[in-house]
Parts: C-alpha cells; sequence; structure tokens
C-alpha cells in the first residue's frame, strides 16, 4: 500500500469511507452504544467508551501521522499523560521526567508520586551527566518535553532513546509544541508521542482532548485496554472537530511559523528584552539539535522583560491581538505569565530551579498579519519604554 505524505494524511484519512450515504466528509457517529450482531457476539463497536467509529477515525489519522501502530483519543492532554502512567509504570517503578515540564504535567508527576503510585525524578534533561545519573537508577519510563514549555529547551531524542534501550527504559516524546509536521519522534526511536490535542492538531481553541501513540500494537493494544479501564477516552464530538481541524494543519503551521520568524525578528532587536528564547536562533543552546531532529522551529517565543511588575502589567494590558489566556495554537495568538498562570501549580521554588522568573512572557503567534502583530507589540513596548520612571 503506498505511503502517503503528512499532507495527504492529514487531508484524507475517512474521507468517502462512509457507506450508508456515501458522504465524502465521514459523518459523526454520535451513539453511545452498539447492537450485538448475536448473543455472544459483539460487533467491531459494542460502547463508545470502548470504541467510538468518530474517534477511531481521528486516532488512525494521528497514529499515521506521527508514524505510530495505535492510538488513544482522550479527554486532555493531561488525561494522556495519566494514561501512559497509569498503564506502564508501578509503585516500585521510576519515571525521568524534565525538571522545566509543562506545569500542569509536574503537578501530577509530582502529586501521584507523593501518593507512591511510583517514584518520578525531574533533571536537567540537557545535561548529560544529570541524564547519566538518572539513567544509573534504571528507570521504566523517561518522559521528554522537547521543545520543552515555556523556555523551548531542546533534548536529543535520539540520542537519549538510544541510553534508554541499553537499560530498557521506555520513552515517551510530548509533542504538542511541534505537532508531527515539524517532529516526529518515533522515527527517532521514542516508544510513545503524546499530544495535548487541544493545541495545534484541533487548532481553534475549541476542544479539549489529548492522544497517546504508541510506537508498536503491543504497546498500543496495552494503552487501549487501560484507556478503556479508567475511562479515559474521548468523546465523538471533540474527535470530530479535532479531525476537521487536523485537515487544515499543514497551512496552519506554515503561516504561525512564519508570522513567528516576522516576530522574532522585530523581538531581537527589543531595548526592553533582556533574555529571548526559540530554537531558531543560533544562540539557543539546543540550536544544532532542533536543525538536526525537527523540520521546523515551532511557533512559541518566550522572552523576559526589563523592568519592574508594573511594566509588565502595562506592557501586558496593552496589548490589543495578544489575549492574555492560558493554552496556545489557536488561530489567535496568546500571551502568558508562566510563573502565575500554566506554571503556578509548582511553586515559587520549583520556578526558581527550572529558570521561569517573574519576567518571563510567553506568546503564542497566531494567523493574524504579521505586520498587525508586530505593530500591537511595537506600541506596547514603546510605551513602557517611554514611561520606565514614571511606571512603578
Amino acid at each position: 500500500m503506498t505511503q502517503f505524505k503528512s499532507k495527504t494524511i492529514a487531508v484524507r484519512t475517512g474521507i468517502e469511507s462512509d457507506t450508508q450515504y456515501g458522504s465524502v466528509v465521514p459523518p459523526i457517529c454520535l451513539s453511545t452504544n452498539f447492537g450485538f450482531s448475536s448473543f455472544g457476539h459483539p460487533n467491531k463497536y459494542d460502547y463508545s467508551r470502548s470504541g467510538n467509529p468518530t474517534r477511531s477515525l481521528l486516532e488512525k489519522t494521528l497514529y499515521k501521522l506521527e508514524h505510530g501502530e495505535g492510538a488513544v483519543i482522550t479527554n486532555s492532554g493531561m488525561s494522556a499523560l495519566n494514561l501512559l502512567v497509569s498503564a506502564m509504570v508501578g509503585p516500585d517503578d521510576l519515571i525521568v521526567a524534565p525538571m522545566d515540564c509543562y506545569g500542569g504535567s509536574y503537578r501530577l508527576l509530582n502529586s501521584r508520586a507523593k501518593k507512591r503510585d511510583f517514584k518520578v525524578l525531574f533533571i536537567d534533561q540537557t545535561s548529560p551527566k544529570e541524564v547519566e545519573l538518572a539513567l544509573a537508577q534504571m528507570p521504566k519510563l523517561i518522559l521528554l518535553e522537547t521543545p520543552s514549555n515555556p523556555l523551548l529547551r531542546v533534548v536529543d531524542i535520539t540520542e537519549i532513546c538510544g541510553l534508554a534501550k541499553k537499560i530498557g527504559a521506555l520513552v515517551a516524546v510530548d509533542n504538542t509544541f511541534l505537532s508531527p509536521i515539524y517532529q516526529t519522534p518515533i522515527t527517532l526511536g521514542a516508544d510513545f508521542v503524546i499530544h495535548s490535542t487541544t493545541k495545534y492538531l484541533n487548532g481553534h481553541s475549541d476542544v479539549i482532548g489529548g492522544v497517546v501513540i504508541s510506537e508498536t500494537k503491543e504497546l498500543a493494544n496495552e494503552i487501549v485496554w487501560w484507556g478503556n479501564c479508567i475511562g479515559a477516552t474521548g468523546t465523538a464530538f471533540d474527535s470530530y472537530l479535532t479531525l476537521r481541524g487536523i485537515r487544515t494543519l499543514h497551512p496552519r503551521m506554515k503561516l504561525h511559523e512564519e508570522n513567528t520568524k516576522r516576530i522574532l525578528a522585530y523581538l531581537k532587536k527589543q531595548p526592553l528584552i533582556k533574555t529571548l528564547y526559540h530554537p531558531i536562533l543560533a544562540s539557543h543552546i539546543g540550536h544544532s539539535i532542533a536543525e538536526r531532529q525537527q523540520q521546523g522551529y515551532g511557533c512559541m517565543i518566550s522572552f523576559e522583560l526589563v523592568g519592574s511588575s508594573p511594566q509588565l502589567e502595562v506592557f501586558i494590558n496593552e496589548l490589543k491581538l495578544f489575549s492574555l489566556a492560558e493554552s496556545l495554537g489557536g488561530v489567535e495568538s496568546l500571551i502568558c505569565h508562566p510563573a502565575t498562570m500554566t506554571h503556578r501549580a509548582m511553586g515559587a521554588e520549583a520556578l526558581r530551579n527550572v529558570g521561569i522568573s517573574q519576567n518571563l512572557l510567553r506568546l503564542s503567534v497566531g494567523l493574524e498579519d504579521a505586520d498587525d502583530l508586530i505593530q500591537d507589540l511595537d506600541h506596547a513596548f514603546k510605551l513602557v519604554q517611554s514611561n520606565l520612571s514614571k511606571i512603578e
């Protein structure tokens, strides 16, 4: 069978699959239950928590895009991570996770470890020494988040997967920031890929969802069993909307990145920016790795603003085209203050250890006109710059 390229997979999966009416776009199947063919003989689907035709189409699309063999759509990105660790680790097992991961991931892993569901070790995965020491403890599962949220740190997936396989550890990569358009971790050696499908995959900020994609059918079967067991699976309607979003994933990601490059060029010249974080920058510590393992650099930007808390507040409040909101990857541009929003659950000490300062801001660059976005930023910067002595 022809192995189509990702653009074709995103657009065509499920097209003309309706055998009842011949619909070009597959219809949504909202039924919660399905009839048995006879006593003791269920059909392919029996109950929508276990399996649903619409959800199956989305799962097939995503595991094909990520070069996997199976997937489970979940009701949120956090549910995807929770499903993965529920299925793969036990009380005596160790998880190695990035210290600079998404705040919700940190909260989940830390909280469940305190309940003794498993052990967790948060490390700087960009440090070869810390990785070596962590692997010496024989972890069962290694979680990677590359680029990381919000500091956009990049780790070498191939290298860590190679080291993990030597000790029999599994590797899962959170690929939310890049999507399968710009990175396919399974081709680099990962056993699992997870996404918050809420973000770029859906792309319209109107669906909460997640996915766990498995490299082998055996691993996929285990995740499917646990997804049904703990009721983590997503709904048919959310799956339908996400599948519709994926059909435009390629052109959306390209425009997201075009706008990001334009904004980065502008931000590099701003005197009020102390540090700018993005893997496309030659000064970025992970630039050479990103150049090697990614097909694009992504559409998230973080930077530290020079000034006081009141000045930061004025800057944010002056923006008209960057909504102050959590999440990312939608068509609309967003600005986020990680320390008080997405990562507030980590606590002050953990934030300091990771390097998330009170002056760090994160941009999710949307699909608006790039000139308009730059003009909006420029207005806010100039206002703060001209009133530095007045804003206290």
